[in-house]
């Protein structure tokens, strides 16, 4: 969503993204008697709501998770270890066929 010479707009304006988050855009410009005074109380504002804020909700959830299923790491490690741990070589192969196919599409 394209939003444009945001610093022009003297009235709130909200568009709608083709995801339905609404996304507010607002300048408040300087009085009159600021310009001549130099005083800065112009603001800029952009508020995202719906989809952008349960974006950043599963953003900051997929950050909290760790990079490594230790314990699936431990589990295989003892399994090997152990002698348990058994290799489906078809299954292996069948997997890097798929995967060759995904790539080549």
């Amino acid at each position: 969503m394209a939003i444009n010479n945001v610093t022009g707009y003297t009235s709130p304006h909200s568009q709608r993204s083709a995801e339905g988050a609404k996304v507010e855009v607002s300048r408040t410009e300087l009085s009159v008697p600021q310009q001549e005074t130099g005083a800065t109380n112009a603001t800029d504002s952009v508020s995202l709501t719906d989809t952008a804020a349960h974006l950043q909700k599963l953003e900051n959830t997929i950050a909290a998770l760790p990079v490594v299923d230790s314990q699936r790491v431990e589990e295989i490690r003892n399994a090997i270890t152990n002698g348990e741990y058994q290799i489906d070589a078809a299954n292996i192969a069948d997997k890097l066929i798929n995967l060759d196919t995904d790539l080549n599409r």
